[in-house]
């Protein structure tokens, strides 16, 4: 059931990101009244699994779910239509429309890319508001277990104050992001505060990681499940242990520390039931653990209990629309970072590349409308971003020889075009063949 949910997820994320991109080069070609013959959700290969002709335009869905595309009379394009371009031009036809037409129509796109993103983050924004926790309420700081963390120099109770010189006011869910992003983090331990300047090869780092957040929240040791057979049958789901040994505990952290110092031994403990502190006895075991699965305690429980302080920001629909700009926004610049970070081959970040797979691992096991609508928010931004690059047979190529147009004043040639359509195509497989390549590879070694 959890393949079938994160497949629906997938499918109708990049379905919706596939249609509406083209749909940006379809309205503005057919408001210049140029002819396009095909509209199609991923590829059809061969043959369709539907089709149907409407006016001038066929529509259909293909069996090959590698994208999409809208097939525009007289263009040099992947479909590479020689016999259409030796005839000569007509009207109808991209090639007989002005320059600045078809600009508009080759940027349409990655606009209506970027123009859903910000209207996915302002109708979240509306709809979600922030939930987060104020910077300044992590008293006793955060919790580091990453061994890539560690070995950049963070500890647990570590205070985060800022990142590459912005100061962190809240504690939420784009902090894990903007640490592997930054350069320098400023930290305050024990009363002093120091600069972690990290690794060049950071990401590379995390890669060989186990996977997981690199910066949450302390939480206290509750009990979610008793194994059957754990020899601490007296402690029962839901239990909070306040104390092990005599040393009074408040995080689960803090308890690590005192098993491990007591392996084997039997030890007193003092565990808050239904709201009443019961003193019991535990069997530590040679490992130093206790039997048990910890956790089962969400952000409402320990605002309840008294650890944090959750805070919830509503916007009204006017105050959601610059909230949502700013998110978008963010999000805008922290690709073009992490693109930056790829392309330098100083940071391994090349070696995370990732294809279908990886997007399709992005999605929950179960199902969350505001993730959805997150991730989608994402991978639209990545989709204008990508299509933007100056690669023959992404629009960022076509864009590029309009340009030159535009500003020499001179057409390439029709055999020019359709060279340089080639080596993008060719370059673009070996772009997938790579992306998709690191997803097998990482599911064979399991990273």
């Amino acid at each position: 059931m959890d393949i079938v949910i994160k497949l629906s997820q997938f499918l109708l994320s990049l379905s919706l990101l596939i249609i509406l991109h083209e749909l940006g080069h379809f309205i503005p070609a057919k408001l210049f009244k140029t002819r396009v013959e095909k509209f199609y959700l991923f590829f059809d290969v061969k043959y369709s699994l539907f089709k149907k002709k409407i006016g001038e335009t066929e529509y259909g869905i293909g069996w090959l779910p590698l994208g999409g595309y809208v097939k525009i009379s007289g263009m040099i394009d992947e479909s590479m239509d020689k016999e259409q371009m030796a005839l000569p031009p007509q009207p109808w036809e991209f090639r007989s429309k002005p320059a600045w037409q078809r600009l508009i129509i080759m940027l349409g796109g990655v606009t209506v890319n970027f123009i859903l993103a910000f209207i996915i983050y302002i109708g979240m924004a509306f709809a979600y508001g922030d939930t987060y926790i104020a910077n300044s309420d992590l008293k006793d700081g955060v919790a580091i277990e990453n061994p890539a963390m560690l070995k950049a120099g963070f500890k647990t109770g570590d205070k985060i104050i800022s990142i590459d010189g912005k100061a962190v006011e809240n504690f939420d869910s784009d902090m894990n992001m903007n640490v592997i992003m930054a350069k320098h983090v400023l930290i305050e331990r024990s009363g002093q505060q120091q600069t972690i300047t990290m690794p060049t090869d950071f990401v590379d780092q995390l890669s060989k990681t186990e996977k997981g957040l690199l910066i949450g929240i302390r939480r206290p040791f509750a009990i979610a499940k008793v194994d059957e057979a754990s020899p601490n049958q007296n402690l029962k789901p839901k239990d909070l242990i306040l104390s092990l040994n005599g040393q009074k505990i408040k995080y689960f952290d803090e308890a690590k520390t005192i098993l491990t110092a007591n392996k084997g031994k039997q030890i007193p403990a003092v565990v808050l039931r239904d709201l009443k502190e019961t003193p019991i006895s535990l069997k530590v075991s040679s490992t130093g653990t206790l039997g048990v699965v910890s956790g089962g305690l969400d952000l409402k429980s320990l605002e309840k209990l008294g650890y944090y302080k959750i805070s919830t920001k509503e916007y009204g629909f006017f105050e959601s629309i610059p909230v949502g700009l700013e998110k978008g926004k963010d999000q805008l610049v922290g690709y073009g970072k992490q693109l930056k970070m790829i392309f330098n081959p100083e940071t391994k970040a090349y070696k995370q590349v990732g294809g279908f797979a990886a997007i399709y691992n992005i999605f929950p096991s179960s199902w969350s409308w505001e993730v959805f609508w997150s991730i989608t928010a994402l991978l639209s931004i990545m989709l204008g971003v990508m299509n933007l690059l100056p690669i023959p047979a992404l629009d960022g190529g076509h864009v590029m020889f309009l340009l030159y147009e535009i500003i020499s004043g001179k057409k390439p040639s029709d055999k020019f075009l359709e060279n340089a359509q080639m080596v993008g195509f060719v370059l673009l497989i070996s772009l997938l063949l790579f992306a998709n390549g690191n997803d097998i590879y990482k599911a064979i070694v399991g990273k």
